[in-house]
């Protein structure tokens, strides 16, 4: 459908599509990508989020539905109700998806999966100076140990084996490469750069992504997938994910609608509408699902999708202006990138402060009514006056009491909650706690 709407379009000359241009298109590009959902864990670090077994079930049914490739689950080795749901889970029946848990560096974590029944893990640690010293507080001797020894255990046990490499963006290049390069000799079928802070640039991924490869061709003998997890901390989460891809990366991890802790993860939505649309690359997603999933979402982790955003936002397809609505009336795609049906959406046009004529006319002749441009005139005058005599005051109160109880349904237990826990438990008043001497 895509390729035949834009290149009817480019055939008549009336558009000119940059992204097609053989200049624009990487040579490492490759043909088709396997997206990696962490929603279900990643995402679940939203602040104050927390989501039931039911609705992780829903989730990740309707993921493998649309054809994600890998759904990471969980993490068994947080708790023992963490344990409990990955195991319910992975005892579900999937279709597509492979079903994958998270572990550390500690062979706990990997008996904590294993005790789950799933088949495949990634094993995440960080290498580099500021984490041995202020977390880790272990040498880069030790990590390496740890690293190999778990990877090796898992594999032992039947176990498909990712290697995440945390804040992989601020560790130098020999020390990625050295980390790498056991972790693959170990047994790892994939390797993850992951950009924990979000602190690349597209160029930078790209510049990477690029060293990382060349240099594990020259360490190990065999071709290694690599994966791509970007966190959105200046915005460019999705933008990275895709520059990473230009440089042949294959498995783009994401989260639906971006959730995930602080600003959140790049969103699977995003990468993949760009990857099909603006690249002609099959990420295997049925895209005409993406909305339903973002409102599957939405729903479960009980945060609003901002109205504002990208594919699935409620005004991603919307238009209020009338110079715009005069365009699109004449063809959708004058103000829409693609057709909003390819993502299981629709066009809206919204009537109040901005219209204008064009779509007044539109409408009333729809409906077989007809007038004369003085009565035009004025159901416009009306239209725009309904909106212009609205009490915004009123209006700003209802959105401000509205905005409280979102932060009242996300702050989570208060200090005052906290306290009393920690003098249930130890039968113990904290000097800091003032609030407890009330």
């Amino acid at each position: 459908m895509r390729k035949t709407i834009f290149k009817k379009l480019e055939a008549q000359g009336l558009i000119t599509n940059y992204n097609r241009f053989r200049k624009n298109l990487p040579p490492k590009l490759p043909e088709k990508v396997f997206v990696w959902d962490e929603t279900l864990r990643e995402g679940e670090q939203t602040p104050t989020v927390f989501l039931t077994y039911v609705e992780k079930v829903k989730l990740a049914k309707m993921m493998d539905e649309m054809g994600v490739a890998i759904i990471t689950v969980g993490f068994p080795g947080f708790s023992e109700e963490d344990k409990n749901i990955v195991r319910r889970i992975s005892n579900e029946s999937f279709q597509q998806a492979s079903i994958a848990a998270s572990a550390r560096i500690i062979r706990d974590d990997i008996d904590a999966c294993l005790g789950c029944g799933v088949r495949e893990i990634s094993i995440f640690t960080s290498f580099n100076g500021l984490n041995f010293r202020y977390r880790l507080k272990m040498t880069k001797e030790e990590v390496l140990e740890k690293t190999v020894d778990c990877i090796e255990y898992a594999k032992k046990h039947g176990l498909t084996v990712n290697f995440v490499l945390e804040d992989a963006s601020r560790t130098p290049l020999p020390e990625i490469l050295q980390i790498f390069e056991a972790a693959a000799k170990a047994g790892a079928g994939r390797l993850v750069i992951a950009d924990t802070v979000g602190f690349l640039r597209p160029l930078s991924v790209r510049y990477l992504v690029s060293r990382v490869r060349e240099g594990l061709s020259q360490l190990i003998n065999r071709e290694i997938p690599l994966s791509i997890r970007c966190h959105n901390d200046f915005g460019l989460a999705t933008a990275n994910t895709l520059a990473a891809i230009e440089e042949g990366i294959t498995y783009p991890q994401t989260c639906a609608v971006g959730f995930g802790e602080r600003a959140g993860f790049a969103p699977l939505e995003e990468v993949v509408a760009a990857l099909e649309i603006l690249y002609n690359i099959d990420t295997g997603i049925n895209v005409k699902k993406l909305y339903r999933l973002s409102q599957l979402a939405e729903k479960s982790f009980a945060l609003p999708i901002p109205f504002h955003k990208p594919i699935v936002g409620e005004n991603a397809f919307s238009h209020a202006s009338d110079k715009h609505i005069h365009g699109m009336l004449a063809h959708p795609l004058i103000y829409e990138p693609f057709p909003p049906k390819m993502v299981g959406r629709e066009t809206m046009f919204y009537l109040g402060r901005q219209t204008g004529k064009y779509l007044v006319e539109n409408r009333l002749a729809l409906a077989g009514i007809k007038v004369t441009p003085r009565q035009i005139d004025e159901i416009v005058r009306r239209i725009r006056r309904v909106q212009e005599n609205l009490d915004k005051g009123a209006m700003q109160m209802t959105f401000y009491q509205i905005k409280k109880l979102l932060r009242e349904m996300r702050k989570g237990l208060t200090e005052e909650d906290f306290w009393k826990i920690v003098e249930q438990v130890t039968g113990q008043k904290p000097k800091l706690a003032p609030e407890l001497k009330k």
